[in-house]
């Protein structure tokens, strides 16, 4: 792998030389180098370098990197800015080509706020992007949070086109689409299973992370395996200045995080740590209530990077997640005779990832990262029995054990160049390949007490993807700006081989200087399925690959829209407006009554059927991200179809998460430096149900019930408003925030699911409601230093 990323990096200089010669030999040089913050050495994404006399500029790519070429002049004058940070200036002579690190000082909160800290500059009407959303760290922490456990994902679900699965879930619905059409990057590393606590927490800790992007439409060919989004997480790579650390402790969970140098401005590390104490907590409560019964739920995560500059043109991270799940219930009875039996049951999910990344400087207009990357998610299901009791005066001891699992595995390498020839190019092109591991679904049985208990079913399915990808992001002309990317994919699986050629194009056309037209067309491919019959984010959901027998899925959006910058009385807002149309193609799901019980590798394809869907809508946004109150209002009207031979008779149907109409409300107020309160309110379409439309009596004790068409009947309205207050008190040797946050403030019965049962005191049947949450409080006590 080495000798084939030193290759494809020669290769790329030796192309590209020949270029950067010719446009020095016409009066022409390069400025290059990083923008990072002064406090912390981290790397700033998104920054906006200009050269105000021309009006030329570009912004730093993921890892900080930027390069500008200019006309020769006597001397240039450069401008740096990112909003949160003070701004930089350069003045040198432009005689030659030359390299310039910027360190941006943070803005002081009296000036800027906090909440504005790392968020890009980039004017939303300038961007070729549509669909793309950057929420600041920050401004998530500040946010209302269940349980007091900021929630990235939950974060993002408050934006339009976004929705969640059910009452406090972390899943994602984008534009229609289903979880596993979400691409979950971690420092570029696929997560399969975001979920914790039965998908009411996602796995991403914020202490951890320095940025947040969401994509929605538009995806740059940089980009693919997914159909509707893309959630690209970037952790912090760990202060290179001086140790800093920062922890919480909540009602349900505690969390930690250490960062500091290893050798100053050379090497770096972060160290973040979670766990929660439900367990621990109700374990007392159990034992007192089921005598031999320990009964509990935890989980945890922990994620580490390690960050060394190796010289002025490379940089290695060393990253790594690992976070499980575990619901437990052992119960042991040991009888007066002295008998004993022992059972334990559980259930366990989680992932593991690790990334080794390398960031190489080839030359002044070319930029290098090779990726190589592990991820891991395994679910396992057990039950053990042990006995040991007298039998006609014969002691005996039996044991039997069933267990069940499931697990995706991926091992990649993958390398990207980002090639900036002028202001008016910017050039990605690059390559992955992917060996995927799949086990859907594996069962095994042991026994001392039978030799036919001892079974195991299951194999695993091994699968190779690969890819290629270019894009340019070229500005023709002082309006015009297109983004025109190409795709090509490959998937080999048992011996059956699906390419796939997906053509990426964006365009802006700027009306005036604040007003932008913006167009869109992507088409993606997803070779990976989840199989799932829950509303919940069940641990139990299997991922399986696109066979001969079940196609890739496929998808094509359009989106049109507008886009402006507004300011008034000093105060700068951005606003979108997008409509879109995602034809979908090879969709699956469970055939009706089939589940994951008893689903192997061997009889996966029997218990699915394929089919298509449709989404389509409109997304109004309005955004403001300075100032003492901050936040953004969100509006979608949508709809979400599909249709299968196998289910509802072969006629269309409602999406169980088609919402007609979806309205979000954020907003953040610093009264002062130490006092914020901030407040969501939530407005959604019910989601759609099957229920049964008439019970009839085929005799004494048989029972059919008709259930019409597939979800026919609309659940009530969900709305919610939540508030969240937070006091910072400075110490000698940090600062503490306390936090009050008040979910559902009031007490909305949102519907969690129906079920047909009788009140009390009633032999009539009806449909009730059950709710989750009512009116929920929660505390939490954050410290820095």
């Amino acid at each position: 792998m080495k000798s084939f990323l030193r290759m494809a990096a020669m290769g790329s200089a030796a192309l590209l030389t020949g270029a950067t010669a010719h446009a020095q030999q016409n009066n022409r040089f390069t400025i290059s180098g990083y923008v990072r913050d002064g406090a912390t050495g981290e790397s700033l994404p998104g920054v906006a370098v200009v050269h105000p006399a021309s009006g030329q500029g570009t912004t730093t790519n993921t890892f900080g990197f930027y390069s500008l070429t200019l006309a020769a002049s006597d001397s240039v004058k450069l401008l740096v800015s990112a909003l949160g940070y003070e701004r930089q200036r350069l003045a040198e002579k432009a005689d030659r080509s030359f390299t310039h690190d910027f360190r941006l000082k943070p803005a002081s909160a009296e000036l800027e706020g906090v909440e504005v800290v790392g968020s890009r500059e980039e004017k939303v009407a300038e961007s070729t992007r549509m669909g793309t959303i950057n929420i600041p760290v920050n401004q998530i922490k500040l946010l209302p949070a269940l349980f007091g456990e900021t929630d990235v994902l939950k974060a993002l679900q408050l934006l339009p086109g976004v929705q969640a699965g059910g009452e406090g879930s972390s899943g994602l619905y984008v534009r229609g689409g289903s979880p596993d059409q979400n691409l979950l990057l971690l420092d570029g590393t696929p997560i399969y299973n975001a979920s914790h606590l039965f998908g009411f927490f996602s796995v991403f800790n914020a202490d951890a992370i320095k940025n947040v992007e969401l994509i929605k439409s538009g995806f740059p060919a940089r980009y693919g395996g997914r159909l509707s989004s893309v959630v690209d997480i970037t952790m912090k790579e760990g202060n290179m200045q001086k140790l800093h650390g920062e922890g919480a402790i909540g009602l349900i969970a505690s969390r930690f995080t250490l960062e500091g140098p290893i050798k100053k401005d050379t090497a770096s590390f972060i160290f973040s740590a979670r766990r929660t104490y439900i367990d621990i907590l109700a374990r007392p409560l159990i034992m007192a209530q089921a005598n031999g019964l320990v009964a509990g739920y935890y989980f945890y995560d922990l994620n580490g990077k390690l960050n060394w500059k190796l010289g002025a043109r490379d940089r290695l991270y060393l990253s790594g997640y690992l976070g499980y799940d575990e619901f437990y219930a052992n119960d042991d009875d040991k009888r007066d005779n002295g008998d004993t039996y022992k059972q334990r049951n559980a259930l366990g999910w989680g992932n593991r990832i690790a990334a080794l990344r390398w960031n190489h400087v080839v030359n002044d207009r070319l930029f290098m990262n090779a990726h190589l990357t592990f991820t891991r998610y395994q679910f396992d299901v057990g039950s053990t029995q042990e006995s040991h009791y007298q039998d006609n005066g014969q002691t005996r001891d039996e044991k039997y054990s069933l267990s069940y699992l499931s697990n995706i595995q991926d091992v990649s390498a993958k390398v990207d160049f980002d090639y900036v020839p002028n202001p008016s190019h910017y050039i990605r092109f690059g390559g992955q390949t992917i060996r995927h591991q799949f086990r859907p679904g594996a069962m095994q049985s042991e026994g001392n007490a039978d030799p036919t208990l001892n079974q195991a079913v299951g194999r695993r399915i091994g699968a190779s993807e690969a890819s290629l990808y270019a894009e340019d992001d070229v500005k023709l002309n002082d309006r015009l700006k297109v983004n025109v990317g190409l795709r090509l994919n490959s998937f080999l699986v048992e011996k059956k081989l699906y390419p796939s050629l997906e053509p990426r194009l964006a365009a802006r056309y700027l009306l005036t200087e604040d007003w932008a037209l913006k167009g869109a067309y992507a088409r993606t491919t997803q070779y990976v399925h989840l199989l799932t019959n829950s509303s919940i984010g069940l641990p139990t959901d299997l991922w399986v690959p696109a066979t001969a027998k079940t196609l890739p899925q496929k998808a094509q959006q359009f989106s049109l829209g507008a886009a402006r910058n507004v300011r008034l009385k000093s105060e700068d807002f951005e606003f979108s407006a997008e409509a879109y149309y995602k034809p979908m193609q090879n969709l699956i799901e469970f055939r009706e009554g089939a589940d994951f019980i008893g689903t192997t590798d061997d009889n996966y394809e029997s218990k699915i059927t394929s089919g298509r869907g449709w989404a389509y809508g409109a997304e109004l946004f309005l955004q403001k991200k300075t100032g003492k109150t901050t936040g953004w209002i969100g509006y979608t009207l949508s709809w979400s179809k599909r249709q299968f031979a196998a289910l509802n008779q072969g006629q269309t149907y409602p999406y169980k998460y088609d919402r007609r109409h979806d309205f979000k409300l954020v907003v953040i107020h610093e009264f002062s430096p130490t006092l914020t309160l901030s407040g969501t309110f939530v407005y959604g379409t019910g989601n759609a149900i099957t229920l049964a439309q008439g019970r009839y009596q085929l005799g004494p004790y048989d029972t059919y019930d008709d259930y019409g068409s597939r979800n026919s009947y609309r659940m009530a309205a969900y709305h919610r408003l939540d508030l969240d207050l937070s006091h910072t008190k400075k110490k000698r040797w940090g600062e503490v925030v306390n936090s009050f946050s008040v979910y559902n403030l009031y007490n909305r019965k949102n519907p969690y699911f129906i079920y047909l049962g009788r009140a009390q005191g009633s032999q009539q049947l009806s449909y009730r409601q059950v709710s989750l949450f009512p009116i929920l409080p929660s505390f939490s006590k954050t410290f820095r230093f």
